[in-house]
């Protein structure tokens, strides 16, 4: 039977080895439940980390484009609303044109109809000087207008592609239908103003088509952010699987690593012991 040996204590050594695995464990699963992350940097695994860091600059680009198409859909509601109230008001002047192309429409009665017209003209004109958000306009091309009036191009994405928004001109559909007191005199020449052709009839279509192409456009805004958002949940998901921590699972190993940590402790000390009973020999 071989004695131990007090200048190598094998025991105390495989004990320390083990104490130290059991120690580089534990901080592994410390690191983990304190940042919540399987990956927190790439010294936990340097391939998935570069992954999960372009998942993450991709997910901020898409919220940054997100934030620009919100912006965007202000300006949109915002025009919509005006081009709503100048199609309603258009409705009314109509209504008005009517009246005086009939020829019985004569004296006080054809020069209220008159003023009325004017008066409504008047909304018309305030309507797109106001369809302003955040300083633009797409509508808004009138002297006093509150907003720089201009096409706008929107990022759409996180590769920066952009969507183009078109502007209406609003001067020239305002000084077309600015009809002089002479044009609407004569009940024959009011009339030719609202024939299929007439000046005021294209007009009013003319918003009615921008009507349509400014809802083309919400519903496209809408449609975008809305897919980029579930494209963001999908990346954050998949993200999630890639470098999340079990918890669960980790606390379990935490407190079994402590326990062994306890246990290789002992050990060591018991070991370290050893080489002690060799002084008995010479009692």
């Amino acid at each position: 039977m071989s004695m131990e040996s007090v200048n190598t204590n094998m025991g105390a050594m495989v004990a320390l080895q083990s104490l130290q695995a059991t120690q580089s464990q534990l901080s592994v699963a410390q690191k983990q439940i304190s940042t919540g992350y399987r990956v927190a940097d790439s010294t936990d695994n340097g391939a998935a980390y570069a992954i999960a860091q372009n998942i993450r600059s991709t997910v901020g680009a898409l919220t940054t484009a997100n934030q620009q198409l919100g912006s965007v859909q202000g300006l949109l509601s915002t025009t919509q609303s005006g081009l709503n109230n100048v199609s309603n008001m258009m409705a009314s002047m109509r209504d008005v044109l009517v009246n005086l192309s009939g020829s019985s429409v004569t004296g006080t009665e054809r020069a209220n109809y008159i003023q009325q017209y004017k008066s409504m003209l008047a909304n018309v004109k305030t309507d797109i000087q106001d369809a302003s958000y955040n300083g633009k306009t797409l509508i808004g091309n009138l002297t006093g207008s509150s907003g720089s009036f201009g096409r706008v191009s929107v990022v759409r994405n996180e590769n920066g592609a952009s969507y183009g928004i078109g502007t209406f001109g609003g001067s020239a559909m305002y000084t077309a239908i600015s009809f002089t007191g002479t044009q609407l005199a004569g009940s024959s020449t009011v009339a030719a103003l609202i024939t299929a052709g007439g000046t005021f009839i294209t007009q009013q279509n003319s918003v009615g088509t921008e009507l349509n192409t400014i809802g083309s456009s919400i519903n496209y805004i809408n449609n975008q952010s809305t897919y980029n958002s579930t494209k963001i949940n999908a990346l954050n998901s998949g993200l999630g699987s890639l470098i999340d921590a079990d918890l669960a699972k980790e606390s379990a190993r935490l407190t079994a690593l402590q326990i062994r940590q306890q246990l290789g402790t002992q050990a060591l000390s018991m070991a370290n012991q050893a080489p002690q009973t060799l002084l008995s020999l010479f009692k």
